[in-house]
């Protein structure tokens, strides 16, 4: 499974890539730092729900390093 789809791998501070519901299907991503884990179960198969610090939410694509 992939580090994006697996909620224990991600935690409030990291620095993550994001896809926002209105860039879905272009598959733009939005960079920031993880504030809030939307996703209540432990896997996804799109990836972790999100909020940044900034406010924006979507599912987490790249986390980085």
């Amino acid at each position: 499974m992939q580090t994006n789809q697996t909620r224990s791998q991600i935690k409030p501070g990291m620095t993550v890539y994001i896809v926002l519901k209105q860039d879905q299907r272009s598959g733009k991503l939005t960079k920031g730092v993880v504030r809030d884990i939307l996703t209540k179960s432990p896997t996804h198969p799109h990836g972790i729900k999100v909020r940044l610090t900034d406010g924006k939410v979507g599912r987490v694509k790249e986390v980085c390093m």
